[in-house]
């Protein structure tokens, strides 16, 4: 009975209790995140045949000179700036419509804006390769054949390759980045609006001096998760082109380079390798946009 006293002492302390209370979190992030990271880092510097490992040193790594995976690359980098540049002002714009007082049917535009966030990515995906196939009568070619255009293949070619990635992010994940926005503009306090009206100030001004500085934690974190998003971009391009196999690798990204190796080629080693660079480089890109952005880095008292 004196040691349950004990245990319950303990428990129930305020020195004790904090610790209890974040222990699941301690835990999830060891098992699942910390131990998970420390050994793909040694992975990477082994060759894995079944249960056998055998340490190549920096052999693995010699995959930074491999033409596809420089592609690859090149492919990541390309699709989340161009992401990032099209998901930040256009749910920008959205949110503010939608925030508007002259706006009707709120909640509608709100829902469909959304919808397509709940949809999954194997839906959208077949959806979108059927919208965008090669047949005369896919719903693409119809709509360009209404202005005389010839039907276009789609998916064969990196321009229109490229214009239907983006427009199946566009129409994934605008409603999300417009709903992070209109939580930052509710927060915007009204009176500076009425202040800013009386003293004269037409609607450009008081987008430009009210409501993009006061969204900046907003935009902070937006760009902080398309930038993840647009790197680690893998299904979309998986199930818009019915497997890893976009014709002479157009839209092979990171992501499904570390695929190809790790379960198509069962070569552990070298995809551990493409996880350790693929963590590097997005971390150094949160970190610098982080510190430009003040977030980090910034002195104290500022």
């Amino acid at each position: 009975m004196k040691k349950q006293s004990k245990f319950k002492k303990l428990l129930y302390s305020q020195k004790v209790a904090p610790y209890v209370f974040v222990m699941p979190f301690i835990i999830t992030f060891v098992v699942f995140f910390a131990y998970s990271i420390v050994s793909m880092i040694i992975m990477s510097f082994q060759k894995v045949a079944g249960p056998n490992t055998t340490f190549v040193g920096l052999e693995n790594y010699k995959i930074l000179t491999n033409a596809v995976f420089i592609k690859s690359l090149k492919n990541s980098i390309f699709y989340t700036i161009v992401t990032c540049l099209l998901m930040i002002p256009i749910p920008m714009v959205l949110a503010a419509m939608l925030n508007s007082k002259h706006m009707r049917a709120k909640g509608t535009f709100r829902s469909i804006l959304f919808i397509p966030a709940l949809t999954s990515v194997v839906v959208a995906g077949v959806v979108f390769r059927l919208m965008f196939g090669e047949l005369d009568g896919s719903f693409m070619n119809q709509v360009v054949g209404l202005f005389g255009i010839k039907p276009i293949v789609w998916l064969r070619t990196p321009a229109t390759v490229w214009c239907t990635m983006f427009f199946l992010c566009l129409w994934r994940w605008t409603g999300v980045n417009m709903m992070y926005y209109l939580s930052g503009l509710q927060q915007i306090p009204a009176d500076l609006y009425e202040s800013a009206s009386i003293d004269g100030a037409t609607s450009m001004e008081q987008l430009r001096y009210i409501t993009i500085p006061l969204l900046k934690p907003t935009t902070i974190y937006v760009f902080t998760i398309s930038i993840f998003g647009g790197m680690a971009m893998f299904s979309e391009s998986y199930m818009l082109f019915n497997g890893n196999k976009s014709p002479n690798n157009v839209a092979t990204t990171l992501v499904g380079m570390l695929y190809r190796m790790g379960f198509e080629q069962s070569q552990l080693g070298i995809a551990s390798a493409i996880g350790v660079i693929f963590l590097l480089i997005v971390l150094a890109v949160n970190i610098v946009q982080l510190w430009i952005n003040g977030t980090i880095g910034s002195k104290k008292g500022e």
